[in-house]
């Protein structure tokens, strides 16, 4: 080997190497994002959480405007309350109320009825944590793996796409310069219209609660339904009544 292919072979060498100390692995994604969220330590700190703002929802004959409130609490427990009045659509006053208890799920609705979440909406619900499900991923048997980078608006993200054993692909786009996530994509079976809708949520404007970053601002697009999140206010680790969480005990 003369001189000068030693010379190119270093320097595809160099490159080689620099290739391999660049790459990024979907674990190494997801414990940047932890550490830009707060951190591992800060966020397991978080043992429930209450928000409430307002929701946009859109329809074909305009915004319709309601409000919301959302609580949390370990490991796994959720409620979700949205009230809108509907009457510019000539339905009413509506009120969804969305239980989860960690195991069981249930909704009440003012526009389809009370029902029993079931199937692949109740695996998903399963497949879920607080205070953020990249803490804990692989307890729950969920694998992980680094797709290719993709735009997010005018921002390069990771894709991080995350299988669980059972219920819904999620794929996960964090900003890869902040390494926020702001992104979700997940394709949910939707039994009261019998198909998989895919629903898209943007995760915006992060601020400082407790030294967790969190968004408060939400925009989900389908196509079933749009609606936009604004969060007014967060509360951390205030006493929740586990009851609050459960189906309503029959009368």
């Amino acid at each position: 080997m003369n001189v000068v292919s030693k010379r190119i072979a270093a320097v595809l060498l160099v490159i080689g190497c620099a290739q391999l100390a660049s790459a990024q692995t979907a674990d190494a994604v997801i414990e940047k994002s932890v550490a830009a969220m707060g951190g591992r330590a800060a966020l397991l700190k978080i043992k429930s959480r209450a928000m409430n703002g307002a929701i946009t929802l859109s329809t074909p004959v305009g915004d319709v405007e309601g409000t919301i409130e959302i609580y949390n609490a370990v490991p796994n427990k959720t409620r979700t309350v949205i009230k809108a009045d509907l009457t510019s659509l000539g339905a009413g006053p509506f009120v969804l109320d969305q239980r989860f208890d960690g195991n069981a799920g249930y909704a009440m609705d003012s526009l389809q009825g009370n029902r029993d979440i079931t199937g692949n909406q109740l695996d998903n619900l399963r497949n879920g944590s607080f205070p953020h499900g990249f803490l804990n991923y692989k307890d729950k048997g969920t694998s992980a793996k680094l797709g290719e980078k993709e735009k997010v608006g005018d921002r390069d993200a990771f894709v991080v796409i995350f299988e669980p054993t059972t219920g819904s692909t999620i794929r996960q786009y964090i900003d890869a310069e902040t390494y926020l996530p702001i992104r979700a994509v997940v394709k949910v079976f939707v039994q009261q219209i019998g198909q998989d809708v895919e629903q898209m949520t943007d995760f915006l404007d992060y601020r400082d609660v407790d030294g967790v970053k969190t968004p408060f601002k939400l925009r989900a697009s389908s196509s079933v339904q749009n609606y936009t999140v604004v969060i007014a206010k967060v509360e951390h680790n205030i006493q929740i009544d586990d009851a609050l969480f459960s189906k309503p005990a029959s009368k």
